[in-house]
């Protein structure tokens, strides 16, 4: 079997129940008193320290499969490559604080690029309140950046695998954005400049929603994962963590005008799968749910409900009343 066969998914959790099947060294962080929280298989792992919950991801974007030079400038992959990793922290309700940048380059790259890409990075650190403490660079035939990341919350970390029947479900702000930005530079379409614009940066600069996860594990949400492969392919990635499945209101779904401007067929698609967009998807009762999201900015909004079915089953009730299954159309490294 190959890696095609089974997919990206597929692998993960097989490789998941194998690393945690087959520890059997000492458990080193117990005789310092950490005590594992979160293991992997959800956004971040986590772990209880003496006076707080201590966080740990990473992410990697590789040159030709996550990026070209033509749609994101250096300055802007190194804020982005940042994002993607402070969105996970923002997933479990905490804050960022160190991280590790692990570059791999080809000999001939210019040196001007590179200080453009920290540019990047040092700029969502200041914005955020990460600072890049070290690293490693080797080269390689194509450019990529490793991004490890640490993080930090006082309470207990929001979940994938906590949604229950009868959740409402929502998101923290529009979606498809970003899907849309790619898709204009990626097939140079038409679109006024103030569209054009808000929709490039929406990709190209995305804010993680790190102060609206803070808000949410404050209200009481303990269910939630960000967006970065598509509204529809996470909502089934935390169905499946969770041992349920969930409906989308179409009419429900929030996008932004400039979406809906650029793209007057195609909205929908790219609001369900466009991926990247780096806001949160929560679910959580209706008694709880009210009160979280009156807090949020615009754009969040309540989209679908939880409901009993096949682990990860996601449908989508369209305007006309008529359900349907939704196929997951989102990012698979090796779909």
């Amino acid at each position: 079997m190959q890696i095609k066969d089974l997919g990206e998914f597929g692998l993960i959790e097989r490789l998941n129940g194998m690393v945690t099947r087959g520890r059997r060294g000492p458990d080193n962080g117990a005789h310092h008193n950490f005590r594992l929280l979160v293991d992997t298989g959800d956004d971040t792992a986590a772990w209880a320290a003496a006076q707080a919950t201590e966080l740990f991801t990473t992410d990697t974007v590789v040159e030709g499969v996550h990026f070209t030079r033509d749609t994101t400038p250096w300055a802007d992959l190194g804020w982005k490559s940042l994002a993607s990793n402070i969105s996970d922290i923002a997933a479990m309700g905490g804050l960022p604080l160190y991280a590790l940048i692990t570059l791999g380059l080809p000999s001939e790259t210019e040196i001007e690029d590179i200080e453009e890409l920290y540019r990047g990075m040092l700029d969502i650190g200041e914005h955020y309140g990460v600072a890049i403490v070290g690293g490693d660079m080797v080269r390689s035939p194509v450019a990529f950046i490793t991004v490890a990341l640490t993080g930090v919350l006082s309470g207990p970390p929001m979940l994938r695998t906590s949604a229950r029947v009868g959740d409402q479900v929502a998101v923290t702000g529009f979606v498809g954005s970003s899907g849309g930005g790619l898709k204009l530079m990626l097939e140079d379409l038409p679109a006024t400049p103030s569209v054009a614009e808000l929709l490039r940066a929406a990709h190209r600069r995305p804010y993680p929603a790190v102060a609206e996860g803070q808000l949410l594990s404050q209200a009481g949400i303990v269910t939630a994962m960000d967006v970065s492969d598509g509204l529809a392919d996470d909502l089934s990635k935390l169905c499946l963590a969770s041992g349920v499945a969930a409906r989308i209101f179409a009419d429900k779904v929030p996008m932004h005008s400039a979406l809906r401007e650029a793209f007057p067929d195609d909205h929908l698609d790219l609001a369900l799968n466009g991926g990247e967009d780096y806001l949160l998807l929560f679910t959580a009762p209706e008694t709880v749910m009210g009160p979280a999201i009156s807090d949020l900015p615009e754009g969040a909004a309540v989209v679908g409900e939880i409901i009993e079915g096949q682990p990860g089953y996601i449908s989508i009730v369209g305007p006309d009343g008529v359900e349907t299954a939704i196929g997951r159309a989102g990012w698979d490294h090796f779909g």
